[in-house]
């Protein structure tokens, strides 16, 4: 199934009425047909603004979140970005129309295979995803422009502090995993880090080590 003229009108009405305005970050999901990524029994609700279950027991995100993520971190054409959680492919996607270089890092190799293959179908080819901890972020390929992280922790990952570049911002959730977390925006200054809190969202937690599938 594919997004006609309709359901993509409603599907971004639907992401612009949560606050998703920025005109570039509208255009990127316009583009990127969310139904690509969502396979089996929820194909069909691919164009709802909601959270779906996908393979290795993670999620792909509400659309709107997806773009107030994306909206908050503010990615610029030249910008090099580090994904931590591919998950379905779906931010990647969306970032890479934004961004000049996405790195996508998932701990479930199936994961980053599947998304590897939505992305070679729609022609996506600034994306590299790895099968690795993203918890340590990609230390080969520091500093980032954005980090933006599709997990939560209880805190910002340390490591992936030291990979944002000076002036850069990194979006992720943050809090117990059994309880709300909070959407929150460090910036990067020659000073030091600047914490904004931006909304209550829930994710799956942010686990160490590699996957078993």
């Amino acid at each position: 199934m594919t997004m006609d003229a309709e359901r993509i009108m409603r599907f971004v009405y639907a992401i612009r009425s949560h606050g998703v305005t920025d005109a570039r970050v509208l255009h990127a999901m316009e583009k990127t047909d969310r139904g690509a990524f969502v396979r089996g029994l929820f194909a069909e609700r691919a164009y709802e603004d909601m959270p779906l279950p996908i393979a290795c027991g993670q999620t792909i995100s509400q659309p709107s979140v997806v773009g107030l993520m994306t909206q908050a971190l503010s990615v610029s054409p030249r910008d090099k970005v580090l994904e931590v959680g591919t998950g379905s492919g779906y931010q990647a996607a969306i970032l890479s129309r934004l961004a000049r270089r996405v790195y996508t890092v998932d701990r479930h190799k199936r994961l980053v295979t599947d998304a590897e293959a939505v992305f070679r179908t729609l022609s996506l080819t600034n994306i590299t995803a790895i099968t690795g901890d993203g918890s340590f972020g990609l230390p080969e390929q520091a500093p980032f422009d954005r980090i933006i992280v599709t997990a939560a922790a209880e805190d910002p990952p340390g490591p992936l502090l030291a990979q944002l570049r000076i002036g850069g911002i990194m979006v992720l959730p943050v809090g117990q995993s059994d309880a709300v977390q909070r959407l929150i925006r460090v910036t990067r200054h020659e000073a030091g880090l600047n914490y904004e809190e931006l909304r209550p969202v829930r994710f799956v937690p942010l686990v160490e080590g590699i996957g078993q599938e």
